[in-house]
């Protein structure tokens, strides 16, 4: 059974940096695609970013709003993922979920949340002055 635990969450104010990493457990980390999905009170989850299995060269896929700010990396020996977040604004706050999918399946929609088997239990991100 794949498990995921995310940690490094917190308050932070605007224009701050944090970074938050994933443990995987269960099985080989590089078996699957994985990425960081985010959800606000009263918003549906979104996908933040996503980095494939070397079966996919690692590609890396980033929101439209994050690019540039946010970078997502894994250490396959650690069976460790992070996600570091920079210039943070009031809009990314919410629970950031860890996430493991299918590498087939998220290269034909990535960051799409209907490709992930198995989901952390979140980290709170709270970006306020």
């Amino acid at each position: 059974q794949v498990q995921l635990v995310e940690s490094g969450g917190g308050l932070v104010q605007p224009g701050g940096s944090l970074r938050l990493s994933c443990a995987l457990s269960g099985h080989n980390l590089d078996a699957y695609a994985i990425g960081w999905f985010r959800q606000a009170p009263g918003s549906d989850r979104e996908g933040v970013a996503e980095i494939q299995s070397a079966r996919f060269n690692e590609i890396t896929y980033y929101a439209e709003s994050v690019k540039g700010r946010f970078t997502i990396s894994k250490d396959n020996a650690k069976a460790m993922v992070y996600l570091q977040m920079n210039d943070l604004r009031p809009e990314d706050t919410g629970t950031y979920y860890c996430a493991a999918g299918d590498p087939v399946w998220i290269e034909a929609r990535p960051l799409h949340p209907n490709g992930v088997d198995y989901w952390g239990q979140g980290t709170r991100v709270n970006v306020s002055s």
